[in-house]
């Protein structure tokens, strides 16, 4: 089934260190391999989505430069339509500095460069794509007034959102209105609602509060634990798949890109948190950001013999 995907984000180039643990606060910890791989909130997931069987257009900003010659490249090799990636002449393409522990988990610091040039300008450019697209998917690592432009444009094209408020950050109860859904992880979902999420109890009330801020429905992401899916009459969670975790990296984009595809493809909100779910367990399998997305034919491969077993 066809899906049309509009991403507005980031692209990054991620500089990864595996160590053995995080530093500490003026700790320096021998690491182990070093990679550069593609990375960026918005570039992550619209790889994702395209993998998991999207048909993907790309509103992005790079710098003139060689890491944004490859974002782009690597971009059209997925079979992203690039159209609307602009260049910022003179300004750097963002860089992100990652190091994995071996549990897997991360720490990242992000130099934003070009994807601070995002501009609503940018985004009426992409007018007529949004306004073609089944799900525009939208993350917070760009100028918070462009992301405004961007649910501002599809309200008016009567176009869906899903919002991924990461990195987190406060949002007006105005741009929270034109979200059809809102996919926080527990630490974004705390800053939103000033709750903290310990277990399925805290989680539903702080996707309840969410809902009353005016998202139409929210699915938290909580890690291994899978995910919780709140809408109308809706209360569900959906348990985590037993992997074994090598870098969670880009897990959250993973899942962001093919809940989009999904929802895309007409699936209901529980099939289509079913389907992202599983795609993240694949992902945090593999190491990297973009490179361990996960094809359509995996994804299906995997939920197949999750019901068989």
């Amino acid at each position: 089934m066809s899906s049309r995907i509009v991403v507005v984000g980031s692209a990054n180039t991620d500089l990864v260190v595996r160590v053995p643990a995080l530093p500490r606060a003026g700790e320096t910890v021998l690491g182990g391999t070093f990679t550069r791989v593609g990375g960026g909130k918005g570039a992550n997931q619209a790889v994702a989505a395209a993998r998991a069987g999207g048909t993907v257009g790309f509103v992005a900003c790079l710098g003139d430069d060689a890491l944004g010659d490859a974002s782009l490249a690597a971009c059209r090799a997925e079979g992203i339509d690039t159209a609307h990636v602009a260049r910022a002449p003179g300004c750097p393409s963002g860089v992100a500095l990652i190091m994995v522990d071996a549990a897997g988990e991360n720490a990242i610091a992000v130099a934003g460069g070009a994807n601070e040039r995002l501009l609503p300008a940018h985004v009426d450019a992409a007018r007529d794509a949004i306004a073609a697209a089944d799900i525009v998917l939208v993350q917070l690592e760009v100028p918070l007034a462009t992301v405004r432009h961007v649910l501002t444009v599809a309200a008016e094209l009567g176009r869906r959102v899903v919002l991924n408020p990461a990195p987190a950050r406060p949002l007006e109860a105005a741009m929270l209105e034109r979200v059809a859904v809102i996919t926080p992880n527990e630490t974004e979902a705390r800053l939103l609602t000033g709750m903290s999420i310990d277990d399925e109890v805290t989680a539903v009330a702080a996707a309840t509060r969410l809902r009353a801020q005016g998202v139409a429905a929210a699915v938290l992401t909580l890690g291994p634990r899978g995910c919780l899916v709140a809408a109308d009459g809706l209360a569900r969670r959906l348990p985590g798949h037993a992997v074994h975790a090598v870098d969670t990296v880009a897990a959250g984009d993973v899942f962001n890109g093919c809940l989009a595809v999904a929802l895309a493809e007409g699936r209901d909100l529980v099939a289509a948190a079913t389907f992202a779910n599983a795609a993240a367990a694949i992902a945090v399998t593999r190491p990297g950001a973009q490179d361990s997305a996960p094809r359509r034919a995996e994804i299906d491969a995997f939920l197949a013999s999750a019901a068989s077993a």
